[in-house]
């Protein structure tokens, strides 16, 4: 199934998510449809809160569907280690139309759970970090619009505010 994605300023979008605690076949469902709708919207990664629903999981495949071993689920997920700097352009599925360059960490040690339930650790670099980041902040209420200067965020959104009055967003 693929599901609608929730854009700003919805407040799911805006909140912390919720624990995952239950590790069944509905969460499995959940997780392939989440794929499912994220190769729709041509995206490398998908958090729970962008398809309005609150829970701590996301995906992410760099490959885009033509690589089924890059498809990743991570539940729980936490950054367990963090190292270097990068700064490149990043947009977002819930931002259509916005990109602006934000600063991350160049690799980070993620910590999370699989669709069964299980524990795993997983690095990730260069993009496959800036994924793993940037899904993790959505987990937490934050857009990547969060990490611009105050002046970059408020023109962005006037400009939001200004696409929604005109009905276009």
């Amino acid at each position: 199934m693929i599901y609608p994605i929730v854009k700003y300023p919805e407040s799911v979008l805006l909140k912390k998510a919720q624990p995952v605690t239950e590790f069944n076949a509905d969460l499995k469902k959940l997780a392939d449809d989440m794929f499912e709708s994220m190769y729709a919207a041509e995206g490398i990664g998908l958090a729970a809160p962008q398809i309005g629903i609150s829970k701590r999981m996301y995906v992410v495949d760099l490959s885009v569907g033509k690589n089924p071993e890059e498809r990743l689920v991570l539940i729980n997920p936490e950054i367990i280690e963090k190292e270097g700097k990068q700064t490149e352009e990043e947009g977002c599925l819930s931002l259509p139309d916005i990109r602006d360059k934000v600063n991350r960490h160049f690799r980070v040690r993620m910590r999370a759970q699989d669709v069964d339930g299980k524990w795993f650790e997983i690095d990730g670099e260069e993009l496959l970090s800036r994924a793993f980041q940037h899904e993790l902040d959505h987990l937490d209420g934050i857009l990547f619009i969060d990490r611009l200067s105050r002046l970059k965020k408020d023109l962005i959104l006037r400009r939001i505010r200004k696409l929604i009055k005109n009905g276009e967003w």
